[in-house]
């Protein structure tokens, strides 16, 4: 195997390569090269690179680094990127790819790391004498079995019974709700600038890291879904309460996969109306009617409401690959933390 690397300048020329090698694996819309390259023009400095890895022809592996000091890399790695931007054949071996990237990068190169990995799309390896991993976070999805009632039946009574008593609360104020899906590139401007507005009611708000259209966010939002809804692959959900817009979601699918990238709701609203709830609510209702999809995929931390609507959980890890396993001790000495044994 050996590998090559490119500036990162270059990734719409490389982009039907990291597409074909995406194919391969678990539908991963988050991996789509729309998404890399819109993440890359909205938080890209100029210092990443693009790896990819070759046996003959064949394209084994490929991923977009950037330089962690003088002697170590990992995958970039933006806020608003779920998993780290790595692809490989499902039938490579992690662990030989990564020992080859390690002494083929760039200058003497002691580590190189892989973030925020998902174990649906890369089989976790166990510890070995140069390989270690971590724990990241665990999170959560749907998987959509069966018809949405019986499902429904299966969550917890406090929820169907506290989101029945909200729809009745409207219903008893003539308050009407409605869903609407935007899926065209013409709407995605107008979905930004509306989902800027809801997230600016809440704490990112007064915090100044809400989306906007014209901050770094709200470009990378738009660009990634136009690009989706152009190839009728973005959803954007809209909840209203008679003409009010009160919580919107960005998705973006993939095959049987939809991930939900973004919610926001007005905080303004009142708690006891649970507009973002109620919204979930009614697209997974359609979701489940529309029969297209089998993942609902939420990829943030698990939250305590996550756990009343699936008891599908995993953990996400970090993956680092040293260059001598002498180094992965010494590394593990100065951070006082133990390393579990190689595997037989």
């Amino acid at each position: 195997m050996k590998w090559s690397f490119l500036p990162a300048s270059g990734f719409s020329a490389i982009a039907p390569q990291w597409d074909a090698l995406r194919a391969f694996g678990p539908a991963a819309p988050m991996l789509a090269a729309d998404f890399v390259a819109a993440l890359l023009a909205a938080f890209g400095t100029g210092r990443e690179r693009i790896a990819l890895c070759h046996d003959g022809a064949e394209l084994l592996a490929a991923a977009l680094l950037v330089p962690q000091g003088r002697a170590s890399w990992a995958t970039f790695q933006p806020a608003q990127a779920p998993v780290g931007c790595w692809l490989q054949r499902p039938d490579s071996d992690p662990q030989a790819l990564l020992a080859s990237l390690v002494r083929a990068l760039p200058g003497c190169a002691l580590l190189v790391g892989l973030s925020q990995c998902d174990p649906f799309l890369l089989g976790r390896p166990a510890n070995g004498p140069g390989m270690r991993t971590t724990d990241y976070i665990d999170t959560a999805r749907i998987v959509v079995e069966g018809t949405f009632d019986a499902w429904w039946e299966g969550r917890g009574k406090n929820l169907r019974v506290n989101l029945k008593k909200q729809r009745n609360r409207l219903a008893a104020a003539g308050v009407a709700t409605r869903l609407d899906t935007w899926r065209a590139p013409h709407q995605v401007a107008q979905a930004i600038a509306d989902y800027g507005r809801l997230e600016s009611t809440g704490w990112k708000g007064r915090a100044g890291t809400a989306v906007a259209a014209d901050n770094d966010q709200g470009r990378f939002y738009r660009r990634m879904l136009e690009a989706f809804c152009a190839r009728g692959q973005g959803s954007i959900y809209r909840y209203c309460f008679g003409d009010q817009l009160v919580a919107m979601d960005l998705c973006i699918e993939d095959g049987d996969c939809i991930v939900i990238l973004k919610t926001a709701y007005d905080e303004s609203i009142p708690k006891h109306y649970s507009p973002a709830l109620l919204m979930r609510e009614e697209a997974c209702r359609r979701v489940f009617e529309e029969g297209r999809l089998r993942r609902i995929e939420f990829y943030g931390k698990v939250m305590e409401w996550h756990t009343r609507w699936t008891e599908d959980v995993r953990t996400l890890y970090h993956l680092n690959c040293y260059r001598w396993p002498l180094l992965l001790r010494l590394h593990a000495r100065l951070q006082r933390a133990p390393i579990s044994a190689p595997a037989d």
